[in-house]
């Protein structure tokens, strides 16, 4: 279902000014736009030299902004292209004053043109969208097309942290990280009854927990 649009939504995003990059392509055609580099300057945006994080497809911001206050030594930048999702969680980390987190909008495919080579320590793919018809496959954030972009910003010793509640697209992303060079580790067919620790879950999350549904996560690095 489709979340109607935030009254006054254009003057609620002009009002998050501090914590919130919109990307500018002018350029459509993603591979030619990320061929112009308009990098970050991560310390000129945190104020710090502190190590930075990314979360793609933030949605309304919980994850991002509970592990960003649990971990202020660590800056984060939170990504997702609709304005009328990403507000949520740019004035929640104004309420918060948690001013280690740069909200960007705008698509995964752009953000080599703005994110420095080998400058992000762990990516967060929290509940992407599997896109369940074939024809959409290459807009999965697993996808190869993704997987390969990740390789030019993340570092050497980066990870992935994937989770999701869709079996399909969980069996369909381990195959593509297999495929695209990655090495898997810690994979959980059922994280909530896994034993681990300091998982900090999603709005989604929450609630596919609530109605007894297993979630999947994994961790995905360079070989």
């Amino acid at each position: 279902m489709r979340m109607r649009k935030k009254r006054n939504l254009e003057k609620r995003l002009s009002g998050c000014e501090k914590n919130l990059i919109t990307m500018k392509c002018d350029d459509l055609n993603s591979v030619t736009a990320i061929e112009k580099k308009e990098y970050f300057d991560f310390e000129k945006l945190f104020g710090n030299s502190n190590p930075v994080e990314l979360e793609i497809g933030c949605g309304q911001g919980g994850f991002i902004c509970e592990t960003a206050a649990l971990h202020p030594e660590t800056n984060y930048i939170a990504v997702e292209k609709t304005g009328n999702v990403i507000v949520s969680g740019c004035e929640r980390a104004l309420r918060e004053s948690l001013t280690n987190i740069i909200f960007v909008k705008g698509g995964a495919e752009y953000l080599p043109k703005y994110l420095p080579e080998n400058s992000i320590d762990n990516i967060y793919l929290n509940f992407s969208c599997p896109y369940p018809k074939k024809r959409y496959e290459n807009h999965r954030l697993t996808n190869g097309r993704f997987l390969n972009l990740y390789k030019m910003f993340l570092k050497k010793d980066g990870r992935i942290f994937q989770k999701t509640d869709n079996m399909h697209f969980f069996e369909y992303s381990i195959s593509e990280f297999s495929k695209n060079g990655y090495a898997l580790e810690n994979v959980s067919l059922d994280l909530h009854n896994s034993g681990f620790e300091g998982n900090v879950m999603t709005e989604y999350e929450k609630r596919f927990s609530d109605l007894g549904q297993p979630i999947y996560r994994l961790e995905a690095f360079l070989k």
